[in-house]
């Protein structure tokens, strides 16, 4: 059994991390805005073989999956990297991490809190990091059984369909704003109040525009529009769902526990970080449409990476935590899913 060298192991990943930052630049920002430019083409592209549906309706069909494909571009490529901050260096307004809002129900700075701050600093230790699970699902024997554990896999599927509205209600959920005891250990960040009126005002704002405006604009195409819009959220929700799945939720991805979490070097950050995170291997195509997710554990040890960096940079990840003996979790799509889909089943019974 090799003994781990936590120092090697954070100067090794310091080194990367260094290296490659030292030379992001005028590449990444065409990179981030040749993407901003395809996702506003697929958008307007597939409102406009909305209209077209009714002089043929396989036209209203390729409208849905382009629609779909830039709500997917905006959630993960952009939206999920800009809100990181991968690109604040570039001072642009429209791609910064303070000012970015997505094109889901969730708000921003609720999404901030819970996942860019909370989840990323308390990766998988159990009672501190509330994406493990959502709340929803048992997937390790960390948590108690409990009878709805037994059609957790119904609850998985709902979840999936209705993706943004979970991550949207997941930060008022955790603090008990509308059912529940308030746990006593947890210090809620925003007052009731304002949770509740961002969440309402942001989901409010989502429905209007897909289900209100952009039907009512399309005269008597309404149905047509407002159900290519649903179709397209659709699409976006069991597509992030999926991959966000796959990239903490695989069999192998570890747990851990705050009493042993305390003190924590950068090394034994860098370790934990590892170990709660899983790959997809897939083509450059693929990786983009994950937001490069698809690169989980190198978003997770440097989560203010230009994300198309991750590429570039796994095989010397991979090759400093081979160095120390820990175990580099990828896979292709459906050999990650499958493991997925065995944990939340493992799980739903004692």
């Amino acid at each position: 059994m090799t003994t781990i060298n936590y120092q090697q192991l954070a100067d090794d990943l310091d080194e990367i991390k260094m290296s490659t930052l030292a030379t992001v630049g005028q590449k990444d920002a065409n990179y981030i805005r040749s993407i901003v430019r395809k996702q506003r083409f697929c958008e307007i592209g597939g409102r406009i073989l909305f209209m077209l549906g009714f002089v043929q309706p396989l036209l209203w069909v390729a409208g849905v999956l382009l629609l779909g494909l830039a709500k997917i571009l905006d959630n993960m490529e952009i939206g999920h990297n800009v809100m990181h901050g991968q690109y604040d260096w570039m001072n642009d307004k429209q791609l910064n991490s303070k000012s970015y809002e997505w094109d889901i129900a969730c708000d921003g700075q609720s999404w901030n809190r819970v996942h860019n701050f909370e989840h990323h600093t308390y990766t998988n230790i159990i009672g501190k990091d509330r994406d493990f699970g959502y709340g929803l699902l048992r997937l390790s024997n960390d948590f108690k059984w409990r009878l709805k554990n037994t059609w957790q896999f119904i609850t998985y599927l709902n979840l999936s369909v209705l993706f943004q509205w979970g991550v949207s209600y997941h930060e008022l959920a955790g603090e008990r704003v509308f059912i529940g005891k308030k746990k006593p250990n947890r210090k809620g960040a925003v007052a009731h109040s304002t949770l509740k009126k961002r969440f309402f005002s942001k989901g409010a704002r989502q429905l209007i525009k897909d289900y209100v405006l952009f039907p009512v604009l399309a005269g008597p195409l309404f149905l047509w529009v407002l159900s290519g819009n649903f179709l397209a959220n659709l699409i976006r929700n069991l597509w992030t769902s999926t991959i966000i799945f796959c990239g903490h939720f695989t069999e192998q991805t570890h747990t851990f526990y705050e009493q042993d979490c305390k003190n924590e070097s950068q090394g034994q950050w860098y370790y934990r970080q590892a170990l709660g995170s899983s790959n997809i291997k897939g083509a450059r195509w693929f990786h983009i449409l994950t937001g490069h997710l698809s690169f989980q554990i190198e978003h997770h040890l440097f989560p203010d990476m230009p994300s198309s960096r991750y590429q570039e940079i796994a095989p010397k990840v991979q090759a400093a935590l081979q160095k120390q003996g820990i175990a580099y979790n990828t896979g292709g799509f459906f050999q990650q899913y499958t493991s997925v889909l065995k944990r939340i089943l493992r799980y739903s019974f004692k």
